[in-house]
């Protein structure tokens, strides 16, 4: 225990600095995602046809079923290495809770409301950003909290393409044999995701009280 602590002491910056990387990559997927799929999912839930929502959700369901190395070797000739096709490959795995959650806040909205809402003068934008959003927001925080956590935890495998995090750590101590170092990225990684999911979680828990 000891000399981990010295561990600690001694290399607490390259830490940080990984922390900062991995967390900065999932922040950028995640948030893109929710630019794509959130405003997807509003649209989808409207009177669409069939096809296009089968076509939407198919994508974004082939891309979760992709495995992560599979995904990451693919985009490699398109992207190069690095940040691009981490934050790229991230993001498509990002897409389906985040649009599926979305899509169900939207469909959830009582139809009487919205008749009513339209009988007062509301426009279409109106009902959309005073109505139906605020009650679908629930619903969506909730898929950008299971989203974010997944990430956060698959954003390990950058490393392997050079795009840094906590993975590196946690590979670097696999190539050398380092403990320390595999416990100290794995257990940043797993505090990351735990911190994310809290902080989210109370976000969701008091919107659940003021809807």
């Amino acid at each position: 225990m000891t000399n981990y602590i010295e561990f600690l002491i001694d290399r607490y910056p390259d830490v940080l600095s990984a922390a900062w990387e991995h967390l900065t990559i999932s922040g950028i997927a995640v948030l893109l995602g929710c630019l794509v799929a959130v405003p997807l999912g509003a649209y989808l839930s409207g009177n669409r046809p069939g096809w296009m929502r089968s076509a939407a959700f198919g994508a974004a369901n082939l891309f979760q079923t992709i495995p992560s190395l599979a995904l990451l070797a693919v985009l490699i000739p398109l992207l190069g290495i690095g940040l691009k096709p981490a934050i790229f490959a991230l993001f498509l795995y990002s897409l389906l809770p985040i649009l599926r959650n979305t899509y169900a806040g939207f469909q959830s909205v009582d139809a009487g409301i919205l008749e009513a809402a339209r009988g007062m003068g509301y426009s279409a934008a109106q009902r959309l950003l005073r109505i139906q959003l605020p009650l679908a927001f629930p619903y969506i925080i909730s898929g950008i909290r299971v989203t974010t956590v997944y990430v956060i935890s698959w954003t390990t495998l950058a490393t392997l393409i050079g795009a840094g995090g906590l993975g590196q750590l946690i590979f670097s101590g696999l190539g050398v044999n380092r403990q320390e170092l595999i416990l100290t990225g794995a257990a940043a990684a797993i505090l990351l995701a735990l911190l994310a999911d809290f902080l989210l979680g109370a976000i969701e828990r008091r919107i659940g009280r003021t809807a």
